[in-house]
């Protein structure tokens, strides 16, 4: 098998954790990076969940493409599978993404498009928070820590990560805000 693309939209970006060959912007229509997930694992147990990233349905998303050698499929995609579906909070799907045509002007139209892995949530599993508001949002985050540390910081490196790349989400950079206040 040939070479395959993963779309990152969160952590993906700042700590893939798998080989991959070539990084680019892409764009995923039809999804949107939400807080939407109660962690109860990485950023929050049962007793205090907290938030974390997921694709959820409606808008569009820019994230970042890592293309993988075909004969790593099957290491990667274990290694993404013990990673995002701990809890089966999100559905692996093979959705169209579109790359950046040059990925240093920040446009992600007129690229190609093609086929990439990605995990997006499951609305009816029991850790869906749904759309919640920014200010309810920090209130879920502020004070959540689970095996991988605190969720602010997750929150905090996420938006790091996107502003660096030149990514803005305004709903995000607003819960950010409310989680220092």
């Amino acid at each position: 098998m040939g070479d395959f693309w993963v779309f990152g939209y969160g952590s993906l970006i700042w700590r893939p954790g798998f080989a991959h060959v070539e990084t680019r912007r892409a764009r995923l229509h039809g999804y949107r990076r939400s807080l939407c997930v109660y962690s109860f694992v990485h950023r929050g147990t049962r007793e205090r969940p907290g938030l974390v990233l997921g694709l959820d349905r409606g808008g569009s998303c820019i994230g970042l493409a890592f293309r993988v050698p075909g004969d790593l499929r099957n290491e990667v995609i274990t290694y993404l599978r013990e990673r995002e579906l701990v809890t089966n909070v999100y559905r692996e799907r093979m959705l169209s993404i579109r790359l950046d045509n040059d990925a240093t002007n920040g446009e992600t139209d007129g690229g190609e498009t093609v086929p990439a892995v990605a995990y997006v949530v499951d609305r009816a599993h029991e850790q869906y928070a749904g759309a919640l508001d920014a200010a309810d949002a920090a209130t879920v985050v502020r004070g959540a820590v689970g095996q991988s540390g605190k969720n602010e910081d997750y929150v905090l490196s996420t938006l790091e990560h996107l502003e660096a790349l030149g990514i803005r989400d305004h709903w995000l950079e607003e819960v950010a805000k409310r989680i220092g206040s």
